[in-house]
């Protein structure tokens, strides 16, 4: 008999290691099967919180973050690699801007309320990822909660409630993402390999 088991995955959709813990954590949950009913929630952490609302050019971002363009390139290089073994085609030489989130964090809080969460997620991910769209703009994220079937959007969102999430994330002490908390008890950050999350998992499971 599966035992449910919550995770609440902290994570920004313009980190490109929470996309890849994301396909990992999936691989993972298909080696559990039987073992594990697992009830996930996203909750919202923005890698820039002082990020302009329009965001800002990429290679300037990426600049000022990392001291030059080169070394951005050179680390943009390496998550390519990873990303490639998880099937996923990082456009990194055709993303023009780095977005604000806060209502792509709005967006994914709305979707959760409908259940609908999981497939808005992963449009974000793939649209800014892999499509190089601006995910930060308002005729994106409406075509993405149409495409997902997300009512209300965007009269719905509850600004408040989402920044208090994170508010509370952040509380927690969590300063990077992705993290994974399981049962709101034991965690794991990093986009760490299926078989280490899937022994984290198990781990948790036996706690209950």
């Amino acid at each position: 008999m599966a035992k449910t088991l919550l995770i609440e995955i902290a994570s920004d959709v313009i980190c490109p290691w929470c996309y890849i813990g994301k396909r990992r954590l999936e691989k993972a949950l298909e080696t559990l099967k039987g073992e594990v009913d697992a009830r996930i929630e996203w909750l919202p952490f923005q890698l820039n919180p002082d990020m302009p609302a329009e965001g800002v050019a990429r290679a300037e971002y990426r600049r000022a973050k990392f001291g030059s363009v080169e070394k951005g390139r050179a680390l943009d290089a390496r998550v390519a690699q990873e990303g490639a073994g998880e099937g996923i085609a990082f456009a990194f030489d055709r993303m023009q801007r780095t977005p604000n989130t806060v209502a792509a964090h709005q967006l994914i809080d709305l979707a959760q309320s409908q259940g609908k969460g999981e497939a808005v997620v992963d449009a974000l991910f793939r649209a800014y990822f892999e499509e190089a769209s601006d995910i930060g703009n308002a005729e994106i994220l409406a075509g993405i909660a149409n495409a997902a079937g997300v009512e209300n959007w965007p009269v719905g969102a509850n600004a408040p409630q989402v920044a208090g999430q994170e508010e509370r994330v952040r509380d927690l002490g969590i300063s990077g993402v992705p993290t994974f908390i399981f049962n709101k008890e034991s965690g794991l950050s990093g986009a760490y390999p299926p078989d280490m999350l899937a022994q984290a998992i198990r781990e948790a499971l036996a706690k209950q």
